[in-house]
């Protein structure tokens, strides 16, 4: 791998020198949403991106080509799995080809600092070592099979509130130990071609101009050598941007660079060796991932839906699916239990979180179809609903041909003159149109007419819902319903879209309403016009229904749950409550699930809960219900891994990467959670997550690396190599683990480590190394791990540097951050120090 990486390097230096300064800089500024610019004449093709951190979606952000949807990152990291990444990594790379992509905009290494944290679901861990371990075998699993991986976001971006414009306040030392390691291990370990700048503010600064993290750090300490790219719409300079090493700008913009830049060349304010340096980082990574200089035509993406994909979806939520409470009532024997099935997440699929995450699956599988598959007699009851918003009104329309979704008239301009210019056919109603819009045909300004036929299932007062990007008005049956064409008040999406607005109409059974909508994509609120010195930027709408509701839901609930053996009820959050874009507003499951919950419980003591959501979330039940299974966001497969572990056709191994606070108010950044004035100050420095928890001796509701099996493991004694750590030497700690139980299993052994001399006050315990171990009943496997300088260092920001210092390290072998099993000491025998 090394010498291709200087192979690719010499490459792009050849084909730099035969480029003006207009094709350089060509380079620097994507070609459209998604793609780099090509330059033919120079064998130089463009390179194609897609998010995502859980699926290779393509080039549409909304019903585009089917995809595998892959468990969420928080789901990935409770597997503790790391040959496990590595292969999930290397089927996102298939996916990623058959949507004829090169890079794929993964994985997210932002640390969970708060629960309340949006995009916490798409991130690994509270912990640094954990995320980076599992980020570099994500990361070796897509670039030794041709794709590109953009670990992002550098660096502080653990708030999506206001994530354009906040200011993540981080002491050096924080810094470094906990927010830039996850990046720093996977850079030694894996080389991802290209990283992905954040959107906030470090210390500061802009992280896509930020000379300490991309140049001085990044590009200095650790030689960085390959490409950065920003995050969409995240470049706010011309020239500083570029010289801090933020070398690709993506979407396509003319705001900051391309004749900007080239008259910034011109008038001397910067030089061509930035350019050049900067071009040549573009034509390194175009070189690793088309090596051959492939001009051929970019091929129609492709859905390749292949079994054993599947299949490591399933095993993956399997391993990901973590058991917090059991009171001896999993598993279930499906044949001879009468079960009811209850749960707002029951009967449909809560798969994935928002945002960049979103994809067209190839399918999805409902818990309460999966457990119908396995049990016998079973009843339903949804108890509650839980939408943030109406759900999309997609399943109830037809277009103009009579097949599902909308039509739409596309007009150039902006105001609905002459004919149409595109009309087309789509699927869904939730029509933001980023990445989708016509733009070829169109222009830059455009106006566009969207119809549809809503057709009710059953007769009442029903719910309709509009929010608008740009201007946009909603009529109903030819009358104007919403009008939006001059909104102000922002909504919580990350489409900067109006509030959303709902309406009540009366509706006949089987009988068509008929919708239309006239949006076009000037910028709204006007205010941001000259805010940001566009008057034009993403257009489009989402309409959502929902029909009237009848009967008590909870009271259905209740009485199947009366009538069952097991009552199991599927709660949690969604890709509304959790995403890309804005944060959570509290920690309690949204609508009224708790009520619910304590209901089901009271009518039946041996109730199941399993939760479905990316971060965590309170239980005030905890202490009333028989069983609980963090469920996550696991991907098509969610359903048929929730009914293999209820049931005992695979055990659960999942261990939490993040600890689960009994209050809100426990959480370390809460004293400062979102920030004022536009600043998050990191206030907790190194206490993070279950640091915090040891620190300040609170006890959570459940702790970091927690999770229960169906079987039991007995530790055996370690034993190490040697007692003291140089620079340059390791211990080697080997333990035998035993499964004593009935059924086969996994456990993941954990081990952290206590600096007991240093100079300032150190965390109680930190993790160093952690390994999974898969054993049949009585077999005995030895687990063996390694501990090297960066298991005993920590920052010091008076010298710059990382230190070991001399002294004794007490080494805590555990099944969980609360649960040590055996200690044992270590040294350091000399002060030492390095940088990388």
């Amino acid at each position: 791998m090394q010498q291709f990486l200087v192979d690719t390097r010499l490459s792009a230096r050849k084909k730099l020198l035969a480029l003006s300064l207009e094709q350089k800089v060509s380079l620097l500024t994507a070609a459209d949403f998604w793609r780099t610019n090509a330059i033919p004449e120079h064998g130089i093709p463009a390179i194609k991106t897609s998010d995502g951190p859980n699926g290779a979606r393509g080039a549409m952000f909304i019903g585009g080509t089917k995809a595998a949807l892959f468990p969420c990152g928080t789901s990935l990291a409770a597997t503790w799995n790391k040959s496990l990444l590595r292969t999930i990594g290397e089927h996102l790379a298939a996916e990623a080809k058959a949507r004829s992509a090169d890079l794929l905009l993964a994985p997210t290494v932002c640390m969970h600092r708060h629960p309340l944290g949006g995009r916490n679901f798409e991130s690994f861990s509270e912990d640094p070592l954990l995320t980076g371990k599992l980020a570099a075998q994500y990361i070796q699993g897509l670039q030794e099979n041709g794709i590109a991986a953009s670990i992002k976001h550098f660096v502080g971006n653990e708030v999506e509130t206001d994530r354009m414009s906040r200011d993540s306040i981080i002491s050096e030392r924080a810094l470094r130990e906990v927010y830039l390691r996850p990046f720093e291990i996977a850079i030694r370990e894996a080389q991802p071609w290209t990283v992905m700048s954040s959107y906030n503010l470090i210390n500061g600064v802009h992280a896509d101009m930020n000379y300490k993290t991309l140049k001085h750090i990044l590009r200095g300490e650790w030689a960085y050598d390959g490409t950065v790219i920003s995050d969409w719409s995240g470049i706010n300079s011309t020239v500083e941007s570029v010289r801090a090493g933020c070398d690709i700008e993506f979407p396509h913009s003319t705001k900051w660079r391309f004749d900007k830049l080239v008259e910034a060349v011109n008038e001397h304010r910067i030089g061509m060796a930035e350019i050049d340096r900067a071009a040549e980082n573009v034509l390194c990574l175009v070189e690793r991932v088309k090596p051959s200089t492939d001009m051929s035509p970019e091929r129609p993406e492709q859905e390749e839906d292949r079994q054993e994909t599947r299949q490591l979806i399933r095993t993956a939520g399997h391993e990901g699916l973590t058991l917090l409470k059991n009171d001896g009532i999993l598993p279930i024997c499906p044949k001879t239990t009468k079960i009811a099935v209850i749960g707002p997440n029951a009967n449909r699929a809560s798969a994935n979180g928002g945002g960049s995450a979103s994809l067209n699956p190839y399918y999805t599988t409902l818990p309460l179809d999966s457990i119908r598959q396995v049990a016998g007699e079973v009843k339903f009851a949804q108890g509650c609903s839980i939408h943030k918003w109406l759900p999309v009104a997609s399943k109830y329309c037809t277009n103009s041909t009579g097949n599902p979704g909308v039509d739409i008239d596309w007009y150039a301009g902006d105001r609905f003159h002459g004919e149409p210019v595109v009309t087309q056919q789509r699927n869904h109603t939730d029509l933001f149109l980023w990445d989708s819009a016509p733009i070829d045909e169109v222009g830059p300004e455009w106006s566009a007419v969207v119809k549809t036929s809503l057709t009710p299932t059953v007769s009442g007062k029903h719910s309709i819902s509009f929010m608008s990007v740009g201007p946009g008005k909603l009529y109903v049956d030819g009358q104007l319903a919403l009008n939006l064409w001059d909104w102000a008040d922002e909504g919580a999406t990350m489409f900067e879209g109006s509030m959303n607005y709902i309406i009540e109409v009366e509706m006949q059974a089987s009988k068509p309403v008929q919708l239309m909508v006239e949006m076009t994509n000037e910028l709204r609120p006007l205010a941001k016009q000259k805010q940001l010195g566009v008057t034009h930027k993403f257009g489009g709408c989402r309409i959502g229904f929902k029909q009237q509701d009848n009967g008590d839901s909870i009271q259905e609930a209740v009485a199947i749950a009366r009538a069952a053996d097991v009552a199991i009820v599927v709660v949690g959050l969604d890709a509304e409550w959790e995403s890309e874009g804005y944060d959570r507003d509290s920690m309690d499951l949204p609508g009224e699930q708790d009520a619910l919950i304590k209901a089901v419980a009271a009518a039946n003591s041996r109730t199941v809960v399993v939760n479905q959501s990316g971060s965590p979330v309170s239980m005030p039940w905890v202490d009333e219900v028989a069983a609980i299974i963090q469920a996550w966001y696991q991907g098509q497969e969610a359903g048929n891994a929730l009914a293999d572990v209820l049931f005992g056709l695979v055990c659960p191994s999942g261990k939490l990467p993040t600890t689960f606070p009994r209050r809100i108010e426990d959480t370390p950044a809460w004293p400062t959670w979102p920030g004022e004035n536009l600043r998050a100050v990191y206030a907790e420095g190194l206490y993070v997550g279950y640091k915090h928890y040891d620190q300040n001796r609170i006890e959570p509701l459940f702790p970091f690396g927690h999770g229960l099996s169906y079987t039991t493991f007995e530790y055996g004694h370690p034993q190490l190599s040697a007692t003291s750590i140089t620079p340059d030497d390791r211990i080697t700690i080997t333990l035998s683990i035993t499964n004593t139980g009935a059924v086969a299993g996994a456990e993941t052994v954990q081990f952290y480590v206590r600096d007991e001399s240093s100079r300032f006050p150190p965390p109680i315990k930190e993790l160093v190394a952690f390994e999974k171990v898969f054993l049949e009943p009585g077999q005995a496997a030895p687990v063996v791990v390694n501990l090297d300088k960066y298991s005993v260092g920590y920052y010091d920001d008076s010298i710059s540097e990382w230190i070991a210092e001399k002294g004794a390290f007490e080494v805590m072998i555990g099944a969980s951050s609360a649960d040590i099993r055996h200690r044992a000491c270590i040294r350091v025998d000399e002060d030492f120090t390095w940088l990388f």
